[in-house]
């Protein structure tokens, strides 16, 4: 994992040209939102925790505010945690950005927000952390494995195992791992019942249509909720399964901000994004960490 920037001197000029529009859409963006920006695309991985503290270490002078423009396919749900608390440790406000998608452990960390923004095309995913199996050079969704491990053993309870299915279980199913999946997904749903209250609902006072009141227990009834609808295998029925900002609103009662409905923000985020993303393929690098530091590679393809 590559923890500094490529420095000016080893570019070709087209790629010094293009880092030097790379940093002037991040300043129009950071203008136009008055909030220091960072870019993290990538999974959440172990490293990337490291390097994300080490740029936000290095802002200086900040702003109040930090918002962080992410688009990750998930990770280890550690690994946001740890992005989440140092993010916390400098900044009061946390925003996120969603110009794409944010899966699984990702959708974790994005409820550690302040503020989440947007579009129509935006998607964020059921809460199913990744993990490492021992027996595969690859991260698996940790809930697949406990659904069809619990499968399998409604099945043993009536009979109806078939030899198959209990060989698979007797040669698959650790135990060790189990538990260590039971607490990935345990771990997910806390953090994220934690951070709504703590965060995103901190300055909801009072109910849209009635104008109740809020209490501490309402948001925390609120986060519970959200917390066991993202948690619904059955509903989403796949790791990747996207969540549009329509069904965030409509069935989880979510509040978030659309920046489709803003034209200026929505082309400064579209024209940071889509070049951003096409210098990362043009560079081969499967991740890339974004500030007015520079660009950092953080994984290579």
């Amino acid at each position: 994992m590559a923890n500094s920037a490529t420095s000016p001197e080893m570019h070709s000029p087209p790629e010094a040209i293009i880092e030097k529009q790379l940093g002037e859409c991040l300043d129009a963006l950071e203008t136009t939102l008055d909030a220091d920006v960072l870019t993290f695309m990538g999974q959440l991985i172990f490293g990337a925790d490291d390097v994300i503290r080490d740029v936000v270490e290095a802002i200086n002078p900040r702003r109040d505010t930090l918002a962080l423009v992410l688009e990750t396919t998930g990770g280890y749900i550690e690994v946001a945690q740890r992005i989440a608390e140092t993010l916390r440790h400098h900044y009061d406000v946390v925003d996120f950005i969603i110009p794409n998608y944010a899966m699984s452990a990702g959708t974790v960390l994005v409820m550690s927000g302040n503020s989440i923004y947007m579009d129509y095309y935006s998607v964020l995913g059921p809460i199913d952390p990744q993990v490492q199996r021992q027996d595969v050079q690859r991260m698996v969704p940790a809930l697949g494995y406990l659904v069809q491990y619990e499968r399998l053993i409604e099945k043993s309870k009536t009979g109806d195992l078939t030899t198959a299915e209990l060989a698979y279980l007797l040669e698959r199913f650790d135990p060790a791992e189990l538990y260590r999946y039971e607490q990935a997904r345990q771990l997910s749903i806390s953090l994220l019942k934690e951070w709504l209250v703590r965060y995103k609902f901190r300055d909801w006072s009072r109910t849209e249509t009635r104008k109740k009141r809020v209490t501490q227990a309402m948001k925390s009834q609120r986060a519970s909720a959200i917390a066991k609808l993202l948690n619904k295998t059955d509903r989403w029925h796949s790791h990747s399964r996207g969540i549009s900002m329509e069904v965030l609103r409509r069935d989880l009662k979510l509040r978030i901000e659309d920046f489709g409905q803003d034209e200026s923000l929505s082309a400064s985020i579209r024209q940071y994004y889509r070049l951003l993303k096409d210098y990362m393929v043009r560079r081969n690098h499967a991740g890339v960490l974004h500030s007015k530091g520079g660009y950092k590679p953080v994984t290579e393809i």
